[in-house]
Parts: C-alpha cells; sequence; structure tokens
C-alpha cells in the first residue's frame, strides 16, 4: 500500500473536510504566482483545527514507513515564491477554515480573531464598520489571506508607518509535530520559567529555544538585517527582548515550516480619518536617495512608487485595470489621466513616480504638511501633483497595485518571473544601488519593472522572460547571485516581504553567517525533527531542487 492510499483509508473514519487528487486540483495547486511547478499527490481541505491534527498526526506516525510523506498549509496561492508548494500533501485552508470569529474595538484600536483561510478582503470591510485596520495589508490584497500574511511576514503600502505582520500578533493557535494544538503568546520570564517547569512536550520546546536565544543574544543581534523590513530566514533576535519571550515573533514569517497556525488573534488600528495623496514624477532617479530622506522628515503614511515600464503596461492596458468598475468609473477614470498624458507629451515618461499618502485628523492639518513639503523639494524641480479626491488617488493605487497582474495577464510569450522580486537597502542607498541594480539586469537585456516601496529602499523587480529558453534558466541563477551581492553590500536584505520559499532559501547563505545557518536548522529541528512541515523552505532547499521545479512555460 502506498502512502496516499494509506492516508484516504485513515481519513475516512477521522477527518470531517474535503479529500481530492483528482488531475484538475493537482494541476491547480501545482502553481502559486510564482515561477514553479511542484505536483502534489493529495490536496485536502480541513473543516477544523481537529482535521488539521488528524493529518499532522498521520504524517508523523507514519513518516519512517512512508518518508516522503510531508504536508504543506496553503491559503490563497497568491505567494511568488513557491512557498505553498510540495510533491506530498496540500492541506488547503480557505474553503472551509475563513472566517470572523471575534472583533472588538479598544481604547487604543481593536482586536480581531480570525481563522487562517480568511481572505483580507472580507475582512477589510467588516474591520472598517468599526473605523479600524489591519495596516500591513499587501498590494494583493483582494488576493490574499490572513493566515498567508502570517506566514510569510506580510507588509505594504502602509508599512513604512506600521510595520509588519508580527507586529500584529496578541496570539497564535498553532498545531506542532505532536498533533497537539496550542497557544502561542507573549510570557513574562516568570511564566516561562513555568511552562518549561512543566517538562512537557511544550515545555520541552520552549526551554531549547530560550536556551538558544539565551545563549546566542550577541550572535543574533549582530545578525538581524539592519533594514526596516526582512522575511528572511528565521527570526531568532525577535523571541526575547529583555523582558518578553515572544514565540510567536519567530513563528510569524515562518511560512508553515515550524507548525501550522488554527487561529490568530491580532491587534488592529484606528483608521485616520481624513488622507491625501501627492504625486512626485522623477525623470530620473540620480537624486531618489536625496528626495525620499527630504519626504521622510515629513512622516508619511506610505511613500510607494512604480517605474516607466509600469507606466507603459497601465497606460497600455487601462481597460484591464478597472474591468471590474462600473462603465461611468471608468470613463471617469480614464479622464483622470489626462494630466498625465499631457505631461508625457509635454516632457516623456517620468522614470519614476512617487505615491506620498499623508494621513491625518483634519483637512487643514495634511494639506499645511503638503505645502511645508512642496516648499522644502522644489530645488529639485520636479513635476509634482496633488490628488484632487479619492478617485483621482485611486488611479495611482490602481497601477501600483496591479502592476504584477497587469504582467502576469498581458504578456504572451514570456511570463512573470519573480525571482529577485523583493529586495531592500537602507533609503539613503537607493541613488547609488538602484542603476547598478539596473546595469545587471539590463546586461542580461531582461525586460521588466520596477516597483515598490521607496520610504523602506524595498523595491519589486519583475523581469519577463520565455522559461521554455533553458538559457533563462541560468540566467535566473548567475542574476539572482549578482543582484543578492549587490544588496548586501549595502548591508539589505534579500527578501523584505515575500519571504524565502523555494526561490531564496538556497541563497540564504549569502546573507547569513555559517553560525546562523546552523542555529537556523537547529530551530526546524527543535520544532520539526521529522521534517513533516513544508519542507525545503527556510532550510534545506538547495539550487538544484529549484531549477529542476522551474515551469518551462
Amino acid at each position: 500500500m502506498d502512502s496516499i492510499t494509506a492516508l484516504k483509508n485513515h481519513l475516512a473514519n477521522n477527518f470531517k473536510g474535503d479529500v481530492d487528487d483528482g488531475d484538475d486540483t493537482l494541476e491547480k495547486f501545482s502553481h502559486d504566482a510564482g515561477l514553479f511547478l511542484v505536483r502534489p499527490k493529495i490536496v485536502l481541505f480541513p473543516k477544523d483545527a481537529e482535521d488539521v491534527k488528524t493529518v499532522v498526526l498521520f504524517v508523523r506516525e507514519n513518516k519512517k514507513k512512508y518518508p516522503e510523506l510531508s504536508v504543506t498549509v496553503r491559503a490563497a496561492g497568491s505567494c511568488m515564491v513557491g512557498g505553498p508548494l510540495n510533491d506530498s500533501i496540500i492541506l488547503d485552508i480557505t474553503r472551509h477554515m475563513r472566517g470572523i470569529k471575534a472583533l472588538s474595538k479598544t481604547v487604543l484600536g481593536g482586536q480581531a480573531t480570525v481563522l487562517p483561510g480568511t481572505f483580507y478582503r472580507d475582512f477589510e470591510p467588516e474591520a472598517a464598520k468599526l473605523g479600524l485596520m489591519l495596516p500591513c495589508y499587501t498590494a494583493s490584497k483582494n488576493m490574499n489571506t490572513i493566515g498567508g500574511m502570517v506566514g510569510n511576514n506580510s507588509a505594504g503600502e502602509k508599512t513604512l508607518h506600521y510595520g509588519q505582520m508580527e507586529k500584529y500578533i496578541n496570539s497564535l493557535k498553532i498545531v506542532f509535530e505532536d498533533g497537539n494544538e496550542y497557544t502561542v503568546k507573549p510570557l513574562s520570564k516568570t511564566e516561562l520559567d513555568e511552562k518549561i517547569a512543566k517538562r512537557d512536550f511544550e515545555g520541552k520546546m520552549y526551554k531549547k529555544i530560550w536556551d538558544m536565544v539565551s545563549e546566542n543574544g550577541k550572535t543574533f543581534s549582530e545578525a538581524r538585517p539592519k533594514v526596516s523590513k526582512n522575511s528572511a530566514g528565521y527570526y531568532l533576535w525577535n523571541v526575547w527582548d529583555g523582558k518578553t519571550f515572544d514565540l510567536a515573533r519567530l513563528l510569524v514569517g515562518s511560512q508553515g515550516t515550524l507548525g501550522i497556525v488554527t487561529e490568530i488573534t491580532m491587534r488592529l488600528v484606528p483608521i485616520k480619518p481624513v488622507s491625501r495623496l501627492f504625486v512626485i514624477f522623477m525623470p530620473d532617479i540620480s537624486r531618489l536617495g536625496d528626495i525620499v530622506n527630504d519626504i521622510l522628515e515629513f512622516h508619511p503614511e506610505s511613500l510607494e512608487s512604480y517605474d516607466d515600464s509600469t507606466m507603459n503596461l497601465a497606460v497600455k492596458f487601462l481597460p484591464g485595470l478597472i474591468r471590474n468598475m462600473k462603465l461611468w468609473n471608468f470613463l471617469r477614470l480614464a479622464f483622470r489621466f489626462m494630466p498625465e498624458v499631457l505631461m508625457v507629451l509635454a516632457g516623456g515618461m517620468p522614470k519614476l513616480v512617487l505615491l506620498v499618502e499623508f494621513s491625518g485628523e483634519t483637512d487643514a492639518g495634511i494639506n499645511q504638511t503638503i505645502l511645508r513639503l512642496e516648499k522644502k523639494i522644489s530645488h529639485y524641480g520636479f513635476k509634482t501633483r496633488r490628488a484632487r479626491d479619492e478617485l483621482d488617488s485611486e488611479k495611482y493605487w490602481t497601477i501600483r497595485r496591479e502592476s504584477f497582474n497587469l504582467l502576469r495577464r498581458h504578456m504572451t510569450g514570456r511570463r512573470t518571473a519573480p525571482f529577485v522580486d523583493d529586495v531592500i537597502v537602507p533609503p539613503h542607498a537607493m541613488s547609488d544601488f538602484l542603476p547598478k541594480m539596473r546595469k545587471i539586469l539590463d546586461d542580461y537585456k531582461l525586460l521588466y519593472t520596477i516597483a515598490g516601496h521607496a520610504g523602506d529602499g524595498n523595491f519589486h523587480i519583475i523581469p519577463l522572460m520565455d522559461m521554455g529558453d533553458e538559457r533563462n534558466i541560468k540566467i535566473i541563477d548567475e542574476v539572482s547571485d549578482k543582484v543578492y551581492d549587490l544588496v548586501l553590500s549595502y548591508g539589505g536584505s534579500i527578501t523584505a516581504e515575500h519571504n524565502d520559499g523555494i526561490i531564496r532559501t538556497p541563497y540564504l547563505q549569502k546573507m547569513f553567517k555559517p553560525e546562523i545557518i546552523a542555529l537556523f536548522r537547529q530551530t526546524k529541528n527543535i520544532f520539526d525533527p521529522a521534517n513533516i512541515f513544508n519542507p525545503g523552505k527556510k532550510v534545506g532547499g538547495t539550487k538544484e531542487y529549484m531549477m529542476k521545479h522551474i515551469a518551462r512555460s
């Protein structure tokens, strides 16, 4: 009897959810939004945490008999790095494990408890009814789930002001490798000692992590990336701050490699009542670092960017951008682009567009801030524009948020190839870094777009490549090596938001010293000694596996 037949027999009387190993389903779950093709053996749709526990227990107890068994949790599949792909069992949480269990307003903001398969697009309007938001949403917020945001330590356009997902977790429920569900939350040293003293599975796990972080504090402090965002590696430097031991700060961003999250309780922030967008059109990027640092003095809520290639795509495929809008909105939005059309006719397409968003309590206060900013940056001589209203702002945000989808939907003969899609350097280094990075891409004659979070120095570079051409497989490795070497020479991170997955795990040894890589392996072994959870991500991934599984179409 093979492993999947044994699993199906076991689940027949022990699993309330759905089981599917049909060809169409396996094909669908062989891909995410990235480059890879990894075909699973079976896809399971658990009803609840008890179903998750059933699957984890089966895999753990049968791992020796069937070494190929492992389980990868999957949400919306919007990951760009191969994070939710596995050639064994996929556990899809979006069919049944979704919904808001609790949502309330507090003195300082709010709190919500949700199931991991809850789509952000469903959560956002419910939180907004209470004047609240989860501010670390991504550009793909209409597709992704909150569980996926936890797995990748997501961030987005408001991260400049609010920070990444890890800052908003109050507690997690998670199934560990013993097949039991545990609640993970911040602990005082006294509470930690009490948990360790029990000497049970949980206590032993906490003891091992405590020993690791307490013995390697200086090592972790030196290894911690010195940029505002990072999703590379395991965040061992976040677990202990000298007062609080918080295992959730390690589990967030671990891509389901340490356990499977079954419930999320998170902190929310109030929505500021007034928001205004100020747009800067840059004819070149030689002064990018300077102007970004000038803008940051005014504490914007967002500072985003996209390049001329993205703008050209937006003009070419404008109907696709707003295809879901009513006709009158389409016509109004198209008309709203006339100032930009006239600007391009007069002076050419800007090399970079900066979106600077300010939020606050009053129009007067925000307008005063924008006036002071205009005066501060007037010596650059760049064209600028204040968005007149929400619809005027929407056209810019639509381009920024939909830039990747534009490429995916409309390119023929080539496909999006996100492999250096999430680099980050200190903002002051951007003017020096970007031309060097572009030269690497241009030397290989790649077509690409650049968009991202200029305020953080975080850019998403999306090449367009014919993956049927074997030469491009080699280019992916060569360009990755060169770009990551450049990023690290500026003290940056190879991934700020999108995480490691299949595409970046092999390159973590570039970013971290051997002793840190060894501690990553030790961490994985503490939580998952049999390697049953999402293998090959964070630790154990190789270039050979990566190259072999790139989809050739």
